[in-house]
């Protein structure tokens, strides 16, 4: 029974979500718990109900958005397990009254809290995205938003499985359930930032006739890239296990319900689901059965649904890799907000009000898209397909992203490092320590590296190769991909630095890789949206992990690389479309922290000419 008693919170209400979180699993699927006759009676869609008949509002409960009226289902999905769904529903509409329905699934809607307990007094659906409900509203415009606990988590059982199989399986219930139900004109959209960003790309790759339309907000695009890159371990390789085992074993509420508290404390008698989910994502090999199962980027390929996302490129949670992959393997519809800011969502404001990613307007242009794909409005307004946002804070309109006037393969130059970690280069980073990165899921965030200090060219940590001055603005777009020979094992970076005629230079793009074996070498970087104003040049560093972004694991051994070849598409700012926004107020936080001296520049070796 869901009690009616006005809320007296002692947390604030979470009209935006924070960071971002992703949780590691791979636990073989579990036995469901209470058999699904526990609750109310069977409905159409093959689940049961809990209270249907008799949805709470607003006025009789502060946690039901305005206008809402709420509901609880619980349904199932494969292997036994049982889903739970808080269902809102505008309260002006008869109960079987048909509409179209947004979907959110993932780990952050326990009536409890998203990531932890929240300090609520009474029993209510999440307040995840209560900034959208209310934004867009979603109640007014006669849309069902539907927020189902992905197994593991919430009022659903079974072990958490970071997006893997059973995780899929869950998403394509959720999807069939919400278009089978009497109130459901059969057309779903799906809605979500970070991990349950990541299960509307997950849901684009099910190829399900209901769902007609994604918004996807900073997510994760292969779910390996969170913690590994290129076997080399993230700080978070760990703790972000642990953490999602955390919000897995999140205690009840003393209000719930007898049935969504059992499902709640469903790890309690299966420990295994948590073992599981740290040692499985423990696997260094992209190409292994686990993490095959969980790449997104290359299942996306021959998808067609409507998507719309959002990215940040120099944001340090959910970062930018194999996008491009993605998007490429994707046929259909693309939308996109892209730009140099952190990991916020479309209408987040920072301290002082300004919007976080610069540019008006996102609810509104949230509601047209699922307006035209839902319920088939043609939108009054033309917006563009991506508004992208790059170094320099201005906007502009593109039809697709990248969108690269040419590209270049330059040559670097052949040199040596010492994998030693940095401890020789004045270039180390501050980065997250162990302890930081305990409690390390999509919906926090690492703090900003810092680089004070100077850096001298030909450092035995490391070397750098120059472009020459560009003679006009240059636009580095896409994701860059470096290929090379190295002479012994250890760890390699490779950074991309712009670089201005006094030899201030930025840090805009980087990446890692383990050096199993001598011989070549090939990898991407992270994608990316850099222009280099003209007179500035392009460093390419190379040599040995000294980020804390990293576990690095130094060698000692002296490496030398030869034939060395960075690919870059290329882009004329000078044909840019101009389009409202302003500067995402991230991008000048991370310029300071990034931003060092070079000393002993050189001329260029190559140049930067499509």
């Amino acid at each position: 029974m869901r009690l009616r008693t006005r809320l007296r919170s002692t947390a604030p209400m979470v009209a935006a979500a924070t960071t971002l979180v992703l949780a590691a699993a791979g636990a073989p699927t579990a036995a469901a718990g209470p058999a699904a006759d526990a609750v109310g009676s069977a409905d159409a869609g093959g689940g049961t109900t809990a209270a249907a008949d008799d949805p709470v509002t607003h006025e009789e409960n502060e946690r039901v958005p305005e206008g809402a009226a709420w509901t609880e289902a619980h349904f199932p999905s494969s292997g036994g397990v049982e889903l739970h769904a808080d269902i809102l529903r505008p309260a002006h509409l008869a109960p079987d009254a048909r509409t179209p329905v947004i979907l959110s699934i993932g780990p952050y809607f326990a009536h409890a809290g998203q990531t932890g307990p929240e300090g609520w007094d009474v029993v209510g659906p999440s307040a995840r995205f209560q900034d959208f409900i209310n934004g867009a509203d979603l109640m007014a415009n006669e849309y069902t938003f539907v927020m189902v606990d992905i197994r593991g988590f919430g009022g659903s059982t079974g072990c958490l499985d970071w997006v893997g199989p059973g995780e899929q399986d869950d998403i394509g219930a959720a999807i069939e359930w919400s278009a089978g139900q009497a109130w459901s004109t059969g057309d779903v959209g799906m809605y979500g930032k970070s991990y349950d960003a990541v299960t509307g790309l997950a849901g684009n790759n099910l190829d399900l006739e209901p769902l007609k339309a994604v918004v996807a907000q900073e997510p994760l695009w292969n779910m390996y890239n969170y913690l590994w890159s290129n076997e080399v371990a993230r700080p978070n390789v760990t703790g972000t296990p642990n953490a999602y085992n955390g919000i897995a074993t999140m205690e009840p509420m003393a209000d719930d319900d007898a049935h969504y508290a059992a499902n709640a404390r469903y790890e309690d008698a299966h420990p295994e689901c948590l073992s599981d989910n740290l040692s499985d994502a423990q696997e260094p090999d992209l190409a292994s059965e686990y993490w095959d199962a969980r790449n997104l980027a290359d299942d996306a390929a021959g998808t067609d649904t409507p998507l719309f996302v959002t990215q940040g490129f120099i944001e340090p949670n959910t970062k930018p890799e194999d996008m491009q992959v993605y998007l490429d393997n994707h046929t259909g519809v693309e939308r996109g907000w892209l730009g140099p800011w952190d990991h916020v969502r479309g209408a987040d404001t920072v301290a002082d009000g300004r919007l976080a990613m610069g540019r008006a307007g996102f609810y509104d242009e949230m509601l047209r898209f699922y307006d035209e794909y839902l319920k088939g409005v043609e939108p009054g307004v033309e917006d563009p397909a991506y508004a992208i946002q790059d170094s320099t804070g201005a906007w502009r309109a593109q039809n697709t992203w990248p969108e690269a006037g040419g590209s270049t393969v330059a040559a670097l130059d052949n040199g040596a490092y010492v994998d030693d970690g940095g401890s020789s280069s004045a270039l180390a980073a501050a980065g997250p320590t162990t302890a930081q990165v305990d409690g390390w899921d999509m919906e926090h965030a690492p703090a900003l590296p810092g680089r004070s200090r100077s850096f001298k060219a030909g450092a035995a940590s490391s070397y750098l190769t120059w472009s020459t001055p560009v003679a006009s603005d240059v636009r580095i777009t896409g994701t860059p991909s470096v290929t090379l020979s190295a002479s012994a094992t250890g760890d390699l970076m490779v950074r991309l630095w712009d670089v201005a005629p006094d030899g201030t230079a930025t840090m805009f793009d980087e990446n890692v890789a383990l050096v199993e074996r001598a011989g070549q070498l090939a990898f991407d970087l992270k994608s990316t949206d850099w222009t280099l104003a003209e007179g500035h040049q392009l460093g390419v560093q190379v040599g040995t992990i000294d980020s804390g972004g990293w576990l690095a694991e130094p060698s000692g051994n002296s490496v030398s690389v030869t034939g060395a070849r960075l690919s870059l598409d290329l882009q004329d700012p000078a044909g840019d479309v101009a389009t409202q926004g302003e500067p995402a107020p991230y991008l000048a936080r991370y310029v300071a922290a990034n931003t060092t001296t070079l000393t002993g520049v050189g001329e260029g070796s190559f140049d930067l000419t499509p």
